[in-house]
């Protein structure tokens, strides 16, 4: 019995510190410290959201820039990579499929195609493409809003201006955040 109550209360007490007072202060830090990114940085418009920074968004529309194939559907539950293998028919078969899908776009199939458009991420919820893969949709979203020649021009400089540099100066590749490129696109006239 004398040991039973002294490791019971041991149990308490770091069930206390690790189940409740560690993660309030840590959600406490990252409420002040990183207020937007702790709340999902969310972007609303006054009909309601529209989405998350940090998550990609599933778009078919021809007139948005499409994120990066995602092997979860877009879904934070099942988010992850396929682990599917070079060698594997089923990447294959997925690699056609995304070629057929760009190719029923309209889009130029025989040009280079950005590994990105044609891969899942590891998470399959980054909500950045190369903007190698922005630039080899522009010209599907110009003719699918049914873009003057200035507009096109405008939609490319917007791909442009998009671009963020890596993290530092040297931490990752540059990228571009896809719903945010889409907003900005919605903002041409």
């Amino acid at each position: 019995m004398k040991i039973i109550f002294p490791c019971l209360r041991l149990y308490l007490v770091l069930v206390l510190l690790t189940g409740v007072i560690y993660p309030l202060v840590v959600t406490g830090v990252a409420q002040v410290l990183f207020h937007d990114q702790a709340e999902g940085n969310l972007i609303s418009s006054s009909s309601g959201l529209i989405g998350s920074r940090l998550l990609s968004q599933k778009t078919e529309n021809p007139k948005y820039f499409w994120p990066r194939p995602s092997a979860g559907d877009y879904a934070t539950i099942a988010s992850g990579a396929s682990n599917l293998g070079p060698a594997s028919s089923d990447l294959k078969k997925a690699i056609t499929d995304r070629l057929a899908k760009l190719q029923t776009a309209g889009m130029n199939v025989q040009s280079t195609i950005p590994d990105d458009l044609l891969t899942t991420s590891g998470s399959g919820l980054d909500p950045e493409i190369s903007p190698d893969a922005a630039r080899w949709q522009v010209d599907r979203v110009a003719k699918a809003r049914g873009f003057s020649a200035d507009q096109a021009a405008h939609l490319k400089d917007l791909v442009e201006k998009h671009v963020e540099k890596p993290q530092l100066g040297f931490l990752g590749e540059p990228r571009i955040n896809v719903l945010m490129l889409n907003l900005a696109v919605d903002q041409i006239k």
